[in-house]
């Protein structure tokens, strides 16, 4: 890139939108993962979740079925909105990161390609996205909001 070339900088977006999200959201995605899913019904997180969507298993509900509806490929997130102090989710298309597309902070994401279920699932992305709570990482989801909240 030459310096001081505005167009060929602006050329690069999309590059780096799907390249650069796809490091963000497999990162945050594989340290979300753990075969020991321990949720802490006691936690600042949990305290979130139930004052924005009623209980762990309504919010489970609700980004399950916006993750299921990704049409293609995409991710589902459960992200912290700064503005407001809670929980939201989110879905965005591709490689798309969280916190740069929509602001939110992103504290627990699942990756709809088909590359994430595909071997396991076949086209059943519905029976993948019910299964990965079982091995949800609920410390890793819990320090991430913690630290968005300072």
């Amino acid at each position: 890139m030459v310096a001081g070339d505005v167009s060929a900088t602006i050329a690069l977006q999309g590059a780096l939108k799907f390249n650069g999200g796809g490091h963000i959201n497999h990162t945050l995605f594989w340290e979300n993962l753990s075969p020991e899913s321990a949720y802490d019904e006691n936690g600042a997180l949990a305290g979130a979740i139930n004052e924005r969507f009623g209980s762990l298993e309504n919010m489970k509900a609700a980004l399950g079925a916006s993750t299921i509806a990704v049409q293609g490929s995409g991710w589902g997130w459960l992200g912290y909105n700064a503005d407001t102090g809670s929980v939201e989710i989110a879905t965005l298309p591709n490689q798309d990161p969280l916190e740069a597309s929509t602001g939110l902070k992103p504290l627990l994401g699942i990756d709809v390609w088909e590359h994430a279920y595909y071997v396991d699932y076949r086209n059943l992305r519905p029976d993948y996205v019910n299964a990965i709570w079982d091995i949800i990482d609920w410390k890793t989801v819990e320090d991430r909001f913690v630290a968005a909240k300072k």
